[in-house]
Parts: C-alpha cells; sequence; structure tokens
C-alpha cells in the first residue's frame, strides 16, 4: 500500500502542502458496486438533475479550485482558471452526447419490432494524470455517471489535493457509494483495475503505465479499457504557410503548462524556403514566456510539476546538439525555490539528422522544441511518421488542396490547418494512434464506451 505523503509546491518549495493519507480499495469498490443498481434505475433525467446541482456547486468554487491546480502543479493560474472552465463546459457537452448516444434507438427490418438499448456497465475506475488534474479525469467521470456507472477516482498523486475538493462537491449531491475517490499510486491504481467487480477503467498517462494496466487486465475481455498516452506532436510548415502565425502557434505549444501536455508541440518540421526565418521567428516568439510565481497573473511560463521532471529537463539540455535557444532549469526564481524552467529550442539542418534525433521516441513533457529542415513532401511526411506516437499535428499552409494532400499521410488522430497543435476544443473527440491510446478517444463523444449495447425483439403477444 502506498504511504502518505506531502509535497511543496513546484513554485514554492518553502510552501508545503495538505498531507494526504492513501485510500483502502474494497471498501471503495464495495461501495460502488451495492450502489450501481440503485444510481442507474433513476434514469438517464434523473441522473442529469443531480449532476446540474454538481456543476453548480463546482462553479461556487473554481476559483478556489484553480488556484489549487496552480500550487500543487505549477501550471499558471490564467491556465489554471481555462482548465475549470473547461470542466463546468463538459457537463453540459456530456448531457448533449446522452441525448445522442443513449436514447433507445429503433430497430428497422426484421420480423418482429425491435430496438437497441444502451445497458449501464458497472462501477467504472477514471485514473487521472498530474498535468490536468480535474478536466481530463473529469472528461470521463462525467460520461459514466451519465450512463449509470459508479465512478472510483484515483487522481496523480501530484494534484490530489485539488481532486479531494472537487470530489466533495460531487458526494454533496449524490447518492452514497456513487463517487469516491480513492488516493494512492501505483499500488492503489492496479488495484482498482483489476478487481473483477470494476467494469470499465479510463487511463491518462505514460505509455508504461498505460501498457502494464492492459497486459494485467488482458483475460478479462468484456472489461472495457479507454487509454490515452501521449504524444510527440508536431507543427509542419509549408512553403506557402504564415511564418509568423506557426512561430507564434510553435511557441505557445511548447510553453503551455511547460511543456507538460500530451498536445504539446515538441517537433516542428518546416520547409526549407521558410526554415531560417521560422527559426529566427521562434526565438523571438519564445522570449515572450518568461518563468514566473504560477499563482501570479501575469506569469506566462509556469513550473515544472516535480524534482524528477526538472532534472530530466536538465538532462535533456545536455543532449547535445545545435542549439537556437539554450533554455535552462532554474532552482528559484525572483527568490522563489521551485522547478523554474526556460524553453529550449534546438535545430536539425538535414533530413539524415532530423531522423537520427535521439527523442523521437520519447516525450520529455518540457519546454522543448526540436526544429527539423525538409527538402520536399516525402521528408515531411517521413520525418512526422518517424514517432510511434499518433496524437495532433498542425499543417500551416494557405491551400486547403495542400492540407488534405499532406494530411492525409500523417498517423495522427487529431489534425489541424493553422492552429497550435494544443487546441484540442472539448466539443471534438480527442484520442491518438499508435503509442498515443487504443481507438477510445476521450473529450466529445466518450460517452459511447460507457455502456453496453442491447438488441432488444418483440415477438407476438407482447403488448
Amino acid at each position: 500500500m502506498t504511504e502518505a505523503w506531502q509535497f511543496s509546491s513546484p513554485g514554492n518549495l518553502n510552501r508545503q502542502l495538505e498531507r494526504i493519507e492513501p485510500s483502502a480499495v474494497e471498501p471503495a469498490i464495495a461501495a460502488a458496486t451495492a450502489a450501481w443498481r440503485g444510481w442507474a434505475k433513476l434514469g438517464l433525467t434523473e441522473r442529469i438533475d443531480r449532476l446540474k446541482a454538481v456543476e453548480a456547486g463546482l462553479r461556487e468554487i473554481s476559483e478556489q479550485l484553480a488556484m489549487g491546480i496552480a500550487l500543487e502543479t505549477g501550471k499558471p493560474l490564467t491556465e489554471s482558471r481555462g482548465e475549470l472552465g473547461a470542466v463546468l463546459a463538459k457537463f453540459a457537452l456530456t448531457f448533449e452526447d446522452a441525448e445522442r448516444y443513449l436514447s433507445r434507438e429503433a430497430a428497422l427490418g426484421g420480423p418482429f419490432p425491435a430496438e437497441v438499448r444502451h445497458l449501464s456497465r458497472g462501477p467504472a475506475v477514471v485514473i487521472g494524470p498530474f498535468n490536468f488534474p480535474l478536466h481530463l479525469a473529469n472528461g470521463a467521470i462525467l460520461p459514466h455517471l451519465v450512463a449509470g456507472n459508479t465512478v472510483i477516482f484515483k487522481p496523480s498523486p501530484i494534484g490530489a489535493i485539488v481532486a479531494k475538493h472537487y470530489a466533495e462537491v460531487f458526494e454533496q449531491h449524490l447518492p452514497a457509494g456513487v463517487f469516491q475517490v480513492v488516493q494512492g499510486g501505483a499500488d492503489e491504481g492496479m488495484s482498482l483495475c483489476t478487481d473483477d467487480r470494476v467494469r470499465a477503467i479510463c487511463f491518462t498517462g505514460s505509455v508504461g503505465v498505460g501498457r502494464a494496466i492492459a497486459i494485467a487486465v488482458a483475460g478479462d475481455f468484456s472489461k472495457n479499457l479507454a487509454l490515452e498516452m501521449g504524444g510527440k506532436n508536431a507543427l509542419v510548415l509549408l512553403a506557402d504557410g504564415d511564418l509568423r502565425a506557426a512561430a507564434k502557434a510553435a511557441a505557445l505549444g511548447i510553453c503551455a503548462t511547460a511543456g507538460q501536455r500530451c498536445n504539446s508541440t515538441s517537433r516542428a518540421i518546416i520547409h526549407a524556403s521558410q526554415f531560417d526565418r521560422f527559426c529566427e521567428a521562434l526565438k523571438e516568439e519564445l522570449g515572450a514566456y518568461q518563468p514566473g510565481d504560477p499563482c501570479l497573473e501575469t506569469t506566462t511560463l509556469g513550473t515544472l510539476v516535480s524534482e524528477a521532471a526538472h532534472q530530466r529537463y536538465a538532462t535533456a539540455l545536455q543532449s547535445g546538439g545545435n542549439w537556437l535557444v539554450e533554455g535552462a532549469a532554474m532552482p528559484e526564481w525572483n527568490g522563489l525555490p521551485g522547478y523554474y524552467v526556460k524553453p529550449a529550442a534546438r535545430v536539425w539542418k538535414s533530413f539524415r539528422a532530423g531522423m537520427q534525433c535521439p527523442h523521437l521516441a520519447n516525450e520529455i513533457f518540457a519546454p522543448l522544441i526540436d526544429v527539423f529542415l525538409a527538402e520536399n513532401d516525402d521528408e515531411i511526411i517521413a520525418l512526422h511518421n518517424a514517432t510511434p506516437f499518433g496524437l495532433t499535428a498542425s499543417i500551416f499552409t494557405s491551400s486547403r488542396a495542400r492540407f488534405e494532400e499532406i494530411g492525409s499521410e500523417l498517423r495522427v488522430g487529431n489534425l489541424y490547418a493553422n492552429l497550435a497543435t494544443t487546441f484540442s476544443p472539448s466539443t471534438l473527440p480527442f484520442g491518438g494512434l499508435g503509442l498515443s491510446g487504443n481507438g477510445k478517444p476521450t473529450s466529445r463523444g466518450f460517452i459511447r464506451f460507457t455502456s453496453d449495447e442491447q438488441a432488444v425483439q418483440f415477438g407476438n403477444d407482447c403488448t
């Protein structure tokens, strides 16, 4: 069992945060199992009404939760407020999805009247990440609850405090056992996932952990597993693309959340005709992102989340290469000890050199971007597809035809034109190919994976 833990704020290591005790797994699963049938029988309308009360409760404490995210994870306050906005917006989107996907469907054809029903599955486990400690988990929690499943939320240990306050609002408005938080680490997470009573899992995090979960539950093929596991996302600038807009989007894409996003722009693939000017523009745009206290509204670049992440970035900065912007991992900023950083950019001036980049298969999860020169379409496509990930990509071009031509060759689940790779709105599905996911996209429409279909036929004399 995981031991209790207490972290310091990554933006001020002198500020100790609340101590968190791990939770017992068995009582939580037993309570979720006992509450499931009653919650499912309430009906869709009643479940939505209960969740609307939760939404109102979260709205009342949204600023408190946003500040909690900034304190606990080092995400700038403005970004943390944006996360809370996404949390609240997800309620209405989920309710709309329920009307679309969970309603009974009349089945056409066949010898007897028939319909397709959507059955709740039972207890679901949602394992959330540190970088969006509420938003990404919330995107799976709400669909499962609306579909009539009970939910156990296992947040990241970094994010556990704000997750506790988020959960308290659910617990105030929902029947006992319908929604619970289990605090802990890998042991608690694996115990939840492998229990036979748990019928669905949604995990957001690293490839290693996601693969371990998939192997552990492979024998229970009726258990639904949704995985979202990151990316090595590329911004592609074609010869006719807006260079300045691309540089601005690349800087945003790598500096948002200090590069700790699954959809961060960790690569830029630039046509040779634009390469030198893009590099100068990127260098200028990165200057707008300066480290600062995450709890200040003026901060544009927050901290990394932990000492391990800080050291990993420092090591990456020592790995060699042709640096456009050298970056830094700093032990303090303006007198505050913390995991502060400056962004870095490295350039690869030939196709052959770019294909030998040591980080094509690894997420660094820090504000570092590799910029690759490509002479033609074949090199652009090859450089892009050289990674085993396939989450997001953005193509900068003034031609819809060129966008379609290149985009059709890029192996990603989310493709954008003239937008940052971090755009990823909640109004669309969000999932990746390859190591980025297992074909069950979260965000809009995730409710499709929260229930079982049942085909029903009515023979004669059934009135």
